[in-house]
């Protein structure tokens, strides 16, 4: 058997190859700079703990970590990093804060973390050595060598290195160590004849990275026997794909949000994913068969919202198809809903009447330029407090009657095939046109009144026609025959050849009207804007709309500090009062200022239950801030970290639907 001459590729116990005294490895200049975020590192972290907790022979695989030799100077024994740089520099940030937790506690422990982290032949320099740029600041985190009156900085290491301090208590360090003498990797090592490059990109690029709906896939299967593969495999998962299709990886963050009632962030790649596993620790057998059946039920439940004419009952697939004019993004809301009626839970005529409620509120929020994302998680939490808690939570975010009359008096009709439909009581409207009484763009010979042409308006009197051509008074709904004969036709031929002879009541008013002109379009808007509020109803009773404000709990979460954050937010409504607050650093700051002095006990709660944020000393250098005497509270968290510690904390003080956040407009398109 041929051998490779210019690849050794070895499997090897991670810690054991970091702590051999010859290992040196050094990040050439060309690697990105270090960038996992504190959301990394928690991942990396739960599965030390499991590796840890597993029984003797389990180990956990990190990949590959690909070098090669230091050839051409006095350093051949270095290694220069291709690829493995942040798993490798995060273990380092790892076993950097296990030392510091023990070495006062337990000296010879910490000696054996050094062994890791500093260079046997050079004490003061550690073992891997970032390219210059950075190769200070992580060798102050690594040593522990910044005095503590050297001004503050920002930097992942800092971030990354205190989130593993927070995390990790001194009693468990021994089982983090366990876990970490746990971890394997494959060192491929590349000869002097070896294309780096080439290499590099085989083992980044060849395939396509799974999707979430894959991944979920080989968790819930993984670790069982064949025979039990097979029967989750045919009695549940195939089933699921044969209803959810094409659209299975949107099937699977629909019910997430639905059962988690938050927001999920699908820009990471992996968010789906995430929060199943989160939801769905490793099962056995007999608790995954009950979840998977409830998936297989709402998979089921995915398809009929997907192809209404499934419903038998033709009102509720009318009402479902109405929903799908506007997108699948209320899914999540819908599924439980419709699953409810399925299973006999909720009745029909409530199940009606929440699908028209939710018609109306994405209707209104559309015509008056109100986003319709991120609005249904909220409505899946207050879902689960009952059904008059969510009428009042769909109710407040409707935008009132006022705000829909002037938006369609002066703005653009937006879904209008639909919006006709309903108000004339045409079910299938494919079989319709959508005309524009006045022509969006009138030829030089049309006339509304059979006495002016277009050609004779004044430059302000077409400006002020062309406003109104899109708006609810000037669009009818016409049979395409009749349509296709009258296209861009003037008013009387239009009134005379089409509109008297169509089948639509609504649209056969218009023969008895002598003209078109703005005011004729005004007064119908007017008209048909009073059946459109009666259709599309919004509760009475409900407190005014809320001008876009955003639930904290549905706040997003950005990476690191993007361009912008500082100006995030307009201001923040905090149980009716209004902070001048404008980015998350302030609003972490003062949550947890306030609630320290209003509700400590859900303080210390929170940050026993997680590390964190509160310390009674300044442990490591950082950015701190004071709540007393003898409490303080650490400031230097990434923004992710920051966002999801308030909105942890406000779920812990029972307050976090009472707390609100308006973002800027630069917020707005971060």
């Amino acid at each position: 058997m041929d051998n490779a001459t210019n690849v050794d590729a070895t499997a090897v116990n991670t810690i054991r190859w970091l702590s051999a005294p010859e290992t040196t490895i050094v990040v050439p200049v060309y690697q990105r700079q270090y960038r996992w975020d504190i959301g990394g590192c928690e991942q990396l972290l739960a599965d030390i703990r499991a590796a840890a907790d597993g029984s003797a022979g389990h180990t956990h695989f990190l990949g590959s970590i690909l070098s090669t030799s230091n050839s051409g100077d006095d350093r051949s024994d270095e290694l220069i990093l291709i690829d493995g740089q942040q798993r490798i520099t995060t273990i380092m940030l790892l076993v950097a804060a296990l030392r510091h937790t023990v070495e006062e506690a337990d000296p010879q422990l910490a000696d054996e973390f050094s062994r890791v982290l500093v260079s046997a032949s050079e004490p003061s320099r550690t073992k891997l050595r970032p390219h210059r740029e950075w190769a200070q600041v992580f060798e102050s985190v690594i040593l522990e060598s910044r005095n503590a009156g050297q001004p503050l900085r920002e930097s992942r290491f800092d971030d990354n290195y205190a989130f593993f301090r927070s995390q990790i208590p001194l009693d468990e360090v021994p089982r983090i160590w366990r876990g970490l003498g746990r971890l394997e990797h494959v060192s491929i090592t590349l000869g002097a004849e070896a294309n780096a490059q080439q290499t590099f990109e085989s083992l980044n690029s060849t395939g396509q990275p799974l999707r979430d709906h894959e991944l979920i896939h080989n968790y819930v299967l993984m670790g069982l026997t064949h025979a039990e593969q097979s029967e989750i495999e045919d009695e549940f998962w195939l089933p699921i794909e044969r209803n959810t299709g094409e659209t299975i990886g949107a099937f699977w963050r629909h019910y997430m949000v639905m059962t988690t009632g938050r927001e999920i962030d699908v820009a990471d790649g992996r968010g789906v994913y995430d929060t199943f596993r989160h939801r769905f620790p490793r099962l056995d057998v007999a608790l995954l068969r009950e979840h998977a059946a409830e998936w297989r039920e709402f998979s089921e439940v995915y398809r009929t919202l997907l192809e209404p004419n499934l419903e038998p009952d033709a009102e509720i697939a009318r009402e479902l198809d109405g929903i799908n004019v506007f997108g699948r993004g209320i899914y999540p809301l819908v599924m439980r809903g419709y699953h409810d009626y399925t299973q006999g839970a909720t009745e029909r005529h409530t199940l009606l009447a929440g699908l028209r409620s939710i018609q109306s509120l994405l209707l209104r929020r559309t015509v008056v330029g109100l986003p319709i994302d991120r609005i249904v998680a909220r409505l899946c939490r207050a879902r689960t407090l009952g059904r008059e808690q969510l009428a009042t939570a769909i109710a407040r975010i409707t935008p009132s009657d006022d705000r829909v009359r002037v938006a369609l008096k002066y703005g653009a009709l937006p879904h209008p095939g639909y919006v006709l439909g309903r108000l004339a009581g045409v079910d299938d409207v494919d079989t319709f046109d959508v005309d524009h009484i006045l022509p969006l763009a009138p030829g030089a010979a049309w006339t509304g009144d059979g006495e002016r042409e277009w050609a004779d308006f004044s430059e302000d009197e077409q400006n002020s026609h062309r406003a109104l051509a899109g708006t609810l008074g000037n669009l009818v709904l016409l049979e395409q025959n009749l349509a296709e004969s009258a296209f861009d036709a003037s008013f009387a031929v239009k009134r005379d050849t089409a509109y008297a002879r169509s089948g639509i009541d609504l649209t056969r008013e218009l023969a008895d009207t002598e003209a078109w002109s703005t005011v004729s379009i005004s007064a119908r808007t007017d008209l048909l804007t009073a059946q459109f509020l009666r259709v599309w109803a919004r509760d009475t009773a409900a407190d005014i709309d809320d001008d876009g404000l955003t639930p904290i709990l549905d706040a997003k979460r950005r990476r690191g500090w993007p361009r912008g954050w500082e100006r995030e937010f307009d201001y923040v409504e905090y149980r009716g009062e209004h902070w001048e607050v404008k980015d998350v650093r302030h609003l972490f700051n003062r949550i947890f200022k306030r609630l320290w002095a209003d509700g400590r006990i859900h303080v210390e709660t929170f940050s026993s239950r997680n590390g964190g944020p509160i310390f009674e000393a300044h442990s490591w250098n950082g950015h701190w801030d004071s709540l007393d005497e003898e409490h303080f509270l650490y400031m230097g968290w990434d923004s992710r970290y920051m966002l999801a510690a308030v909105q942890g904390l406000l779920e812990e003080a029972g307050i976090a639907s009472e707390v609100f956040v308006k973002y800027s407009y630069i917020g707005d398109v971060m």
